[in-house]
Parts: C-alpha cells; structure tokens; sequence
C-alpha cells in the first residue's frame, strides 16, 4: 500500500490568498489531504475548506477539528454535507470536545461529561448523513431534524482525542482520530492500545481506522529560531489539563512544572533542521502507528526555508 502524508495548511499564517497556492502545492505533490482546525480566534474552519475546494480538484480535504460546543450538530451534519458534495466526496469531518479554559472561561457554555456529549453528538451528525433523518433525544444533544440535499452516508467521521477513555471511543464509534502534542511513543504505547480496545468492542478490527497525527516540522538551519517559533504556537496547551496529561505520561512532566517545552521534548514532539530530518521524523510517527502523518510547515523565521520547500521534502 502507498504511504499517504496529509499536510496542515495554517490559514491563520499570513494573506488567505496564499495558504490557498499552498494547497495547490500540496496537490500538485501528491499529498493525501490537507486539514485546518477551527481555531477560536482565526478564519471560518469550513469557509476556508471551501475555498480549498474550489481552488484545487483532486486533494482530500479534512477539518480536524471542529469543537462540538460551537455548532448544534445538525448544522455541523449541514456543513459536512454541503462540504463534501461541493468538493465532489473529498471531505473527511473531525469533531472534538475542545477544553474548558475554550468552552466555560471564553464561551461561557458548560463543559460537563465530554465523553457523554462526544458521544451523543457523534450519533446525531452520523444518523443526519447516514439516513438525512434524526430522532435522538440525549442528555446533552437532542435532534428532530432531516435532510433533503445529495449526501454520502459513509462520510468519514473522526474524534480528536488524546486522553485513553477519548481513544477508546473513537475507536468504536468513529472512523478515525485526530492527535495532537502526541510523541511518536506515545501513539505506540497510549493511542493504539485504547483505539484497539474500542475497536475491540465495537467488534471491529484495527485495520481501515485512520491515526492523524499533526506534527511541526521545517527546514531551518537556525534550530534555535525554529523552536522558539514553535514553542510559542504550542505553548498555550501546556497549560490545558489534558495536554498537560499527555505531557506527564510522555515523560515530560518537568515541561508541565517549568510551563515551557524543552529542547529535548520538541525534539520528539516535532522535526526540525534538514529535509531528512523532516522525513525521518515522518518517518517515526509511522512506525509508531501512524495511519497519516499530517505536516504542518513553518517558516518566517530566522533561517527557515520557504513552506514550499517543507512540503516537497514530506510529499
């Protein structure tokens, strides 16, 4: 089987117009996907996907992910469906529960029973593409709604998860997961254990789940420049309890402590310096487990190549 790379095309990185010739570029190279996270404080996740849409023909295009918390499923079942029929059955839809600092502190919602609410929100979205018709009457989530236009109803459904019991549901009621601040040990040792004990249960093998991991990677020759840049981007999730998990059961609890991520951390958690050095950490999240390694290029700092250079060392 072909290997397949995904890239994360960042829309917050300067003028929209060129995260668009990015994704050309990417398409042209033969990557898999690209994928974009609504992020709280930048561009529509699913207008800047339909952009992508209209600007390329062939590249799968995936939202990874969308917080559950800001959209009533049946919109969120609207979007995907309008998405994908758009695009001609090239969207792939992420879905997560965010974190409460997001949902109670910014929003002002109640972040209460995330499994509970993934859950049940998961079903609704599912129901609405599967049959265009939802009953479901939850705790959190409720639906009596229906859908008229064109759908696929086997649009792939995946659940950004880090933490074991958010693993294991993905693995048995999701397609596929989306992970993130995730070290190549920890996709071998946490993440496939828990998906495969979810699989498990659902009564369904491992084998067509689909394990994205995001990863920072560059060509740099200024090392220095580089993880300042990235630890700046990572550093507000050193913070959130569930990362800060994460980071604790990697073996980095002295980042949690110290608020910052070491030398040695975002040696693993990232691939920075010569275009071997990007691809031999593709290279590593493979062997860990890794289903589609999704790249997200930096550049715009001291001595970094340009992005484009990033993404033909990873296609």
């Amino acid at each position: 089987m072909t290997e397949k790379t995904a890239a994360y095309i960042d829309p917050a990185s300067g003028a929209f117009k060129d995260s668009v010739e990015r994704v050309r570029f990417a398409e042209r190279r033969g990557f898999d996907s690209v994928w974009v996270t609504q992020l709280v404080a930048e561009r529509d996740a699913s207008l800047v996907l339909a952009a992508y849409a209209h600007a390329t023909e062939r590249i799968g295009l995936g939202g990874g992910v969308f917080p559950i918390a800001a959209r009533h499923p049946t919109a969120t079942a609207q979007m995907a469906a309008t998405l994908d029929e758009w695009s001609g059955g090239r969207f792939r839809l992420g879905l997560g529960v965010s974190n409460a600092v997001i949902v109670e502190w910014m929003w002002g919602l109640k972040w209460a029973r995330p499994l509970e609410a993934m859950r049940e929100y998961l079903a609704i979205v599912r129901a609405g593409l599967r049959q265009g018709e939802v009953d479901v009457r939850g705790a959190q989530f409720s639906a009596r709604w229906s859908y008229a236009p064109p759908r696929r109803p086997d649009l792939p459904i995946l659940i950004g998860a880090v933490s074991p019991k958010m693993l294991e549901l993905a693995g048995e009621v999701a397609d596929g997961v989306v992970l993130w601040m995730c070290s190549p040990a920890y996709v071998r040792s946490c993440v496939i254990p828990h998906v495969r004990a979810g699989r498990a249960k659902a009564g369904l093998p491992l084998d067509g789940f689909e394990v994205i991991s995001l990863i920072p990677v560059g060509i740099t020759n200024d090392l220095a420049a580089a993880y300042a840049a990235v630890r700046q981007a990572m550093h507000f999730y050193t913070r959130v309890p569930i990362y800060q998990r994460v980071l604790e059961a990697s073996g980095y609890a002295r980042d949690v402590t110290s608020g910052t991520l070491s030398h040695h951390t975002l040696t693993q958690l990232t691939g920075f310096g010569t275009a071997d050095t990007v691809r031999a950490t593709i290279a590593r999240y493979r062997a860990a487990g890794c289903t589609l390694p999704a790249i997200w290029p930096f550049a715009g700092f001291h001595g970094s190549a340009p992005y484009e250079a990033t993404l033909e060392a990873a296609a």
